[in-house]
């Protein structure tokens, strides 16, 4: 089993809550959060993660990082700073913005092939809800988170 997979709802409370407050203290002061041992010693693995940010139920921003390349403490806080000021599909978002958008952070085991000799097989493999995808084809590629 995987470091990952072990989160609980606790842990994911945590870490949603770590995301806004290093945008809240990015957008406030310029600076990063200073994170607690107890916290980086808890999410010292590697792992893919995406924060969300939206507002009045609309995407506001979402950036993160799709394979493992970062301890995920230090993954939360810079994908949470970059979904807030880096999205090129948005303005960057405003203190005045933060009481007004809900943070969702996605947490994302590490990719693994789905191999099949139809395409059809790719149904019955892939559960909605469960699982994301990362789709390539030659220079392109897109990702799709699991909700």
């Amino acid at each position: 089993m995987s470091e990952d997979s072990k989160l609980s709802d606790s842990d994911g409370i945590i870490l949603v809550k770590t995301a806004r407050k290093a945008v809240t203290e990015f957008l406030s002061n310029d600076s990063r959060i200073k994170l607690e041992p107890e916290f980086e010693k808890k999410f010292s693995f590697n792992s893919g993660v995406f924060v969300t940010l939206n507002k009045t139920g609309e995407l506001r921003g979402c950036i993160g990082f799709p394979l493992p390349v970062k301890k995920l403490s230090r993954a939360i806080v810079d994908g949470a700073i970059a979904a807030a000021t880096e999205d090129p599909r948005f303005s960057p978002v405003t203190t005045k913005e933060l009481g007004d958008i809900v943070f969702e952070v996605t947490v994302l085991t590490q990719p693994i092939e789905i191999d099949v000799s139809d395409p059809a097989e790719y149904l019955s493999k892939i559960k909605v809800g469960r699982d994301g995808l990362i789709i390539s084809h030659s220079f392109y590629s897109g990702l799709l988170l699991p909700q």
